[in-house]
């Protein structure tokens, strides 16, 4: 057993469908309470994972003796292709593959290429890179198009301690070259930073990816779920970091991508690429957020903050037609008004909330 007893959220509490009416297909877009349009899905694949993150599945609540979800509860593929092609009628336009680690999910290729064939999606996966080296090339003959690969610090003492499996940075540098030789580029990088744990270590992540191609994001460290240990005060601002980067590798702001983008971009003055900061502590965007999210065993929650979600799993599996799942996901997000990160007060960010392993980050 664990020497720590932190009660989880209870993954499968179900809020009921809300009930705004049938969505006409032929009205337009669906919108939800702010006017937010929805774009993008996250699908998490697994709740595996082979790291023990500390901000995100602690080994000493994630230990031995954790359940994780029996086969009969996760989405299997033909269910997970079915939803994501009626998120596609919605304006889906990007997916997502998460976890856990998704790359543990047994012949996830198979699962790729059915996404694949729908069309009209573009296709990415983010990944811890542990198993990238050896999968990259069948990921993207699957038609994967992009990953994104989670890298706390490039210090090799610092990201054994981050990821408490004792997984060296070597490994994880050589998925992420295999990953741009086969294509799946650009690559993002992602870092989790937090004071007094990685946070010296930010401006050699800069300057290593500088020049390549490859775009490093800062994450500020968020208060998702409830074993992460989270506090304000190991927060890192993003403009913090902006600025410690700009001094030594000088940066100008750049416009967003898209609407709904999460990272604010900053390129190098020198034309030598970019970087992205996530500031969903301190420069929330939950107003233009246009995600939602699926977990593994088929809850959709409509925030990374959520308590609760609505069982699309029962949907598929009690005969449910397509324009019956189609119906419920229009009224839940119509019905969505999230804005958590835009009211976050030291007392909410003490919630019970949904783990970041289970609900996909």
């Amino acid at each position: 057993m664990t020497d720590r007893v932190i009660p989880l959220v209870d993954a499968r509490r179900a809020m009921p469908l809300p009930d705004v009416g049938r969505w006409d297909a032929a009205g337009g877009r669906v919108v939800d309470t702010l006017a937010r349009p929805l774009h993008d899905l996250r699908i998490s694949v697994t709740d595996r994972c082979n790291f023990r993150c500390t901000y995100c599945m602690p080994k000493d609540v994630f230990g031995p003796d954790h359940e994780f979800l029996p086969r009969s509860e996760v989405l299997s593929f033909e269910e997970i292709t079915r939803l994501a092609r009626i998120f596609r009628e919605h304006g889906v336009e990007k997916v997502r593959l998460t976890g856990g680690e998704p790359l543990l999910r047994r012949n996830l290729e198979r699962l790729i290429e059915m996404l694949a064939r729908l069309g009209g999606l573009d296709l990415t996966l983010t990944t811890n890179g542990s198993l990238l080296a050896r999968k990259a090339g069948a990921l993207r003959d699957a038609g994967l198009q992009r990953v994104t690969v989670s890298l706390d610090s490039l210090d090799d003492e610092v990201f054994r301690t981050m990821n408490d499996v004792d997984f060296p940075v070597a490994r994880v540098l050589e998925g992420i070259e295999a990953a741009a030789a086969a294509g799946l580029a650009p690559i993002k990088i992602n870092m989790v930073v937090q004071r007094g744990v990685n946070d010296h270590t930010i401006v050699a992540m800069a300057r290593r990816f500088k020049g390549t191609g490859h775009i490093v994001r800062f994450i500020e460290f968020m208060d998702v779920g409830a074993t992460n240990g989270w506090r304000m005060d190991d927060v890192v601002p993003s403009a913090e970091v902006v600025g410690r980067i700009g001094r030594e590798l000088p940066l100008e702001p750049v416009d967003a991508n898209y609407y709904g983008e999460v990272a604010e971009r900053w390129r190098y003055q020198d034309g030598s690429g970019e970087i992205g900061v996530i500031s969903s502590v301190t420069q929330a965007f939950c107003r233009t957020c246009t995600r939602a999210r699926i977990s593994t065993d088929g809850m959709l929650y409509t925030c990374l903050f959520a308590s609760a979600g609505y069982d699309l799993r029962a949907l598929l599996r009690n005969g449910s037609s397509d324009r019956d799942v189609h119906d419920a996901i229009a009224r839940i997000w119509r019905a969505r008004g999230d804005r958590y990160s835009e009211l976050r007060t030291a007392e909410t960010a003490k919630a019970r909330k949904i783990e970041m392993s289970y609900i996909g980050g």
